[in-house]
């Protein structure tokens, strides 16, 4: 993947631009397909549920994913460019600081 790209390096500003909940659901839903926001949420999931040490059967069960899907998310999860574990560990910051403020 060429991250240097020009076309690459825009989306990557027009994901940082991003300011509200509103914007990035109306950003995503023009970019993508309704099945496309579906897998990627549901990679999403199964990230965070390996995270927890949850089983595939689990997973697959709960996510609708195949085992090879699931298999290359804890591939991803656990190599080196740790975009899941960062976005994972922002997401449960954020959620308990939402949680300590009654937020949630």
């Amino acid at each position: 993947m060429d991250w240097k790209s020009k076309e690459n390096k825009r989306l990557i500003q027009a994901i940082l631009a991003l300011k509200t909940d509103d914007e990035a659901r109306r950003f995503l839903r023009d970019l993508m397909t309704k099945k496309e926001i579906e897998e990627f949420a549901k990679r999403l999931k199964a990230a965070e549920m390996l995270t927890e040490k949850m089983p595939y059967s689990v997973i697959e069960n709960e996510t609708g994913l195949s085992s090879t899907t699931i298999a290359r998310v804890a591939k991803w999860l656990n190599g080196k460019e740790g975009g899941y574990r960062a976005i994972i560990s922002k997401l449960h910051h954020h959620n308990s600081i939402q949680s300590r403020r009654g937020l949630s």
